[in-house]
């Protein structure tokens, strides 16, 4: 078995989920005793490529274009594809980010691979690997073996976990690939994002308000909680559809799926959409006035009463703890 580990970066710095999978593609490669080599994919992006090794890679190919500075569904699956036949890997391992949930399926055609998306456990079993992913919004958890010579995964954001650089460096090696306007005809021409604001999909705190907070002037209760904690903003369906808050910071099934340690669920009754995208995170807490929301099926800790009480609150208690 070969590995190819796609590691996901942004202006020349890699997400944190990058290492996230390369750490979880070592481990399989140790239980498989199978090889591993890394990919980075950008515009001058070697000097950043080294840094893999602490995390697992020994090995990492680079493909590097001035036209791969902003993210090309089309040109990414192109060089991911013929990297993997270059490397002849059976398995290739990508984020199940929005990046590689849009360009793992062209990848497993182009490669007529098996996938397996959102995977939150990966075990060697009897030589086959193991792909443990949740179905019904959740609801359960199945394991799937891809019988096809090739497969490809994904995996979700936060559930496998980095740890700390070793320091170790990786062999760069770089790759050329030539990209025409053929290979560009879907690209981002633009990335727009708040200065210092945290993703959700990154965020080991996430603190989420919903429709409870009746209007998006009270949102300031969810960002003075978050900006305590350390943590991000996020919301409901229900509040981004009504345009209080950003697409961006929508968790659940047609918004991000998230793992945080912590997730602050506050005024938010927990559609089964909503629970989708966030009930694997490690501990949950729900602040909620109805005591029979759905969003206390799944809470590890459930707070009920008034959340524009109970949020000031928590913040205050919270900063007395921390001094900020």
């Amino acid at each position: 078995m070969k590995i190819l580990a796609f590691a996901e970066q942004r202006d020349n710095q890699f997400k944190k989920v990058a290492f996230e999978v390369i750490k979880a593609a070592r481990k399989v490669a140790d239980e498989a005793q199978a090889e591993l080599v890394a990919l980075v994919v950008g515009s001058a992006v070697q000097g950043i490529a080294a840094s893999l090794g602490g995390y697992g890679a020994s090995r990492v190919v680079v493909v590097e274009d001035p036209n791969l500075a902003l993210y090309s569904t089309t040109a990414y699956a192109k060089i991911i594809r013929e990297v993997a036949n270059k490397e002849n890997a059976d398995v290739v391992m990508l984020p199940a980010t929005a990046m590689g949930k849009d360009v793992a399926p062209r990848v497993a055609v182009r490669l007529e691979a098996g996938l397996v998306a959102d995977c939150t456990a990966l075990t060697v079993e009897g030589g086959n690997l193991v792909a443990t992913r949740p179905v019904y919004a959740g609801k359960a958890l199945i394991e799937t073996v891809v019988t096809s010579p090739r497969k490809v995964f994904t995996l979700r954001p936060n559930v496998f976990t980095s740890g700390m650089s070793n320091g170790a460096s990786a062999t760069v090696e770089r790759v050329a690939i030539t990209i025409g306007d053929g290979d560009l005809t879907s690209r981002v021409k633009e990335v727009a994002q708040s200065s210092g604001k945290l993703d959700v999909a990154e965020a080991d705190i996430i603190v989420s308000g919903g429709r409870g907070l009746k209007g998006p002037e009270n949102f300031v209760l969810i960002e003075e909680l978050a900006s305590v904690l350390g943590g991000a903003v996020g919301a409901s369906r229900a509040v981004v559809d009504a345009g209080w808050r950003p697409h961006d910071e929508q968790v659940g099934q047609t918004g991000k799926t998230v793992s945080p340690s912590l997730y602050i669920a506050v005024a938010i009754s927990g559609a089964i959409q909503h629970l989708a995208g966030m009930s694997s995170s490690k501990y949950i807490v729900a602040i909620n006035k109805d005591k029979d929301a759905p969003i206390f099926q799944v809470a590890d800790y459930g707070i009920v009463g008034d959340a524009f009480e109970i949020v000031p609150a928590l913040t205050q208690e919270v900063r007395k703890l921390s001094g900020k």
